[in-house]
C-alpha cells in the first residue's frame, strides 16, 4: 500500500486527495473541546429553537448604548462593549431597561446581524488570531455552554460529523459545573450529567456508532484552581464509567497557570485516589521553556499541542518511543499563530524521530474544520506516506483512556477498517464523495471545494 499510495500522490488532484482522506477509517478524535466544537450555525439553530435547546430564550447583544458610563471593567467576564455576547432570559430580565435594548432575540437578528453573529464565534477574518480567539469568543458565547441540553445536541451533532469521515472514538472535554436552569437556578453536577448520558443512551446517539467517553477540564490559572483540582478528582473518581481522565487548559501565556504550581496537589490527589489518567495542554506558548518536561512530572501521558518541545532536548529524547503522546493540533496552531506557516511546525520532526502523535481538532467549530482537514494538511505539507497514516490514526485509539479490554476491541475494528480500505484503493474501487467541507479547507486549498 506504501508504493500504492505514493504513486496515487503523484497523479491526484487536491480534490482526490481530499476524497480520499474523507474516505479514510480514522481511530479517534483525542483533543476536542466540546464547547468549541460547534459551528457557528449549528449554535445559532440550537440557541433560537426553544424546542430543542430545553426551552431556553437567548438574547444576544447587537447594539452598544454605553450604559455602565465610562471605566468599566472592559477585561472581565462582562464587557460592555463586546458584541454578540449571548445570554439567557432570566439573565436579560434582570438587566437595566437601558442594558434590555442592547439586545435581541435571537430568533428576531435581522439576515446582518444573524450573519454577524455567525461570523463572531469563528476565526475567518486576516485581522483574527490568538487574541480574539481567547478574549472574545469564550465571552460571546457566554451562557450558552451552561446549557447541557444544548451542549449535548452541539456533541450529537459532532458525533454524527464525525461518523461520516470515518471516525469511530471521541474523548471530549464536558464540564457539569455552573449549569444554568432555564429559570437561572444551578443544576446539580449529576443532574447535567445525566442530561448527557441520556443523550448517549439514545437512538440517534448510538446510530452513529461513535464511542464517546468524556475528561473533565480544570481552567489552571484561576486563583482558587487547587481547590478546583480536588473537586475534580473526587467527581471523576465517582463517574469512572464516563470520565476517563482529566485535562488542564487555559491560555499558557499566562503564568498563574504554570505546571509546576500544581505539583503538590497532583501528589496529594495521587495519595487518595487511584490512578487518573492526565492529558495536559502544554507547549503552547512561543517562548522556549520547559513546561512540556514540567506536565510530564506532574504526571500526564498525553501533551496537548507540544509546539515547543521541540526547543527541549532533552525532554525530545524522553518522549521518543513512549509512552507519551503528543496531540497534534496543525490548523489551531496556525489561527493562533503559534506558526505563522506550516513549514514552521514540528509536527514531521516528532514524526520521524519517534515521538508518538496523533491527530485532532481541539476548538474545530471556531476553526471552522474537520478531522478530515487536519489530515489533508499533514500529508499535503509533510508528505506522509501510508505507514506513517496508518500509525498516527491507530495511535489515536492506542494513547486514549479507554480501559484495555475497550481499547482493544476499538483497535482491531480500526485495523480491520484500514485493511479493508487498503484493499478497496488498490482494487481501484471509487470514492464516494466527501459530504462535508467547511470553510477553512476552501480558504487553504480551494480546489477541494470547486
Amino acid at each position: 500500500m506504501n508504493a500504492w499510495f505514493r504513486d496515487f500522490k503523484k497523479t491526484a488532484d487536491p480534490a482526490a486527495l481530499y476524497r480520499f482522506l474523507w474516505s479514510l477509517p480514522k481511530g479517534g478524535d483525542l483533543h476536542h473541546h466540546l464547547s468549541g466544537a460547534g459551528f457557528s450555525e449549528w449554535w445559532y439553530e440550537l440557541a433560537s429553537d426553544i424546542n430543542t435547546n430545553g426551552g431556553y430564550q437567548y438574547y444576544t447583544r447587537t447594539a452598544i448604548k454605553s450604559c455602565r458610563g465610562y471605566g468599566s471593567n472592559e477585561f472581565g467576564s462582562n464587557p460592555q462593549y463586546l458584541m454578540f455576547r449571548t445570554i439567557q432570559a432570566s439573565t436579560f430580565e434582570k438587566l437595566s431597561s437601558c442594558e434590555q435594548q442592547e439586545y435581541e432575540k435571537l430568533q428576531m437578528l435581522s439576515p446582518e446581524e444573524k450573519q454577524g453573529f455567525l461570523e463572531s464565534i469563528r476565526l475567518d477574518k486576516s485581522h483574527e488570531g490568538r487574541n480574539e480567539f481567547f478574549e472574545t469568543h469564550w465571552q460571546r458565547l457566554n451562557e450558552l455552554p451552561q446549557n447541557p441540553t444544548l451542549v449535548a445536541q452541539i456533541l450529537l451533532k459532532n458525533m454524527r460529523a464525525f461518523s461520516l469521515e470515518g471516525l469511530q472514538y471521541l474523548e471530549t472535554q464536558v464540564n457539569v459545573q455552573r449549569n444554568l436552569k432555564p429559570d437561572g437556578t444551578l443544576y446539580t453536577e449529576d443532574e447535567a450529567l445525566m442530561v448527557y448520558r441520556q443523550m448517549l443512551e439514545s437512538e440517534a446517539a448510538q446510530e452513529t456508532g461513535v464511542k464517546v467517553k468524556f475528561q473533565y477540564a480544570l481552567l489552571r490559572f484561576l486563583p482558587n484552581a487547587e481547590e478546583q483540582l480536588r473537586w475534580i478528582y473526587g467527581y471523576v473518581d465517582n463517574h469512572r464509567d464516563i470520565y476517563v481522565g482529566i485535562n488542564m487548559v487555559g491560555r499558557e501565556d499566562n503564568d498563574k497557570g504554570h505546571p509546576l504550581r500544581f505539583l503538590p496537589i497532583m501528589r496529594e490527589m495521587r495519595q487518595k485516589y487511584p490512578a487518573i489518567n492526565l492529558a495536559i495542554h502544554a507547549g503552547e506558548v512561543d517562548e522556549p521553556n520547559f513546561h512540556v518536561r514540567d506536565t510530564l512530572l506532574l504526571g500526564a501521558t498525553r501533551i496537548g499541542h507540544g509546539i515547543n518541545t521541540i526547543t527541549d532536548a532533552d525532554t525530545l529524547l524522553l518522549m521518543q518511543h513512549g509512552p507519551y503522546l503528543i496531540e497534534i493540533n496543525l490548523i489551531s496552531n496556525l489561527l493562533l499563530e503559534y506558526v505563522q506557516d506550516f513549514s514552521q511546525h514540528p509536527f514531521a520532526e516528532y514524526l520521524r524521530t519517534g515521538i508518538p502523535v496523533a491527530l485532532s481538532t481541539d476548538d474545530r467549530g471556531m476553526w471552522d474544520s474537520t478531522l478530515t482537514d487536519e489530515y489533508f494538511v499533514a500529508v499535503n505539507e509533510f508528505n506522509l506516506s501510508w505507514d506513517e497514516i496508518v500509525a498516527i490514526t491507530r495511535n489515536s485509539i492506542l494513547y486514549s483512556f479507554l480501559p484495555d479490554t475497550e481499547k482493544q476491541k476499538q483497535l482491531a475494528e480500526l485495523d480491520s477498517r484500514l485493511m479493508a480500505f487498503a484493499l478497496a484503493r488498490q482494487q481501484n474501487q471509487p470514492l464516494p464523495p466527501a459530504s462535508e467541507k467547511r470553510r477553512f479547507i476552501c480558504r487553504y486549498e480551494p480546489a477541494v471545494c470547486r
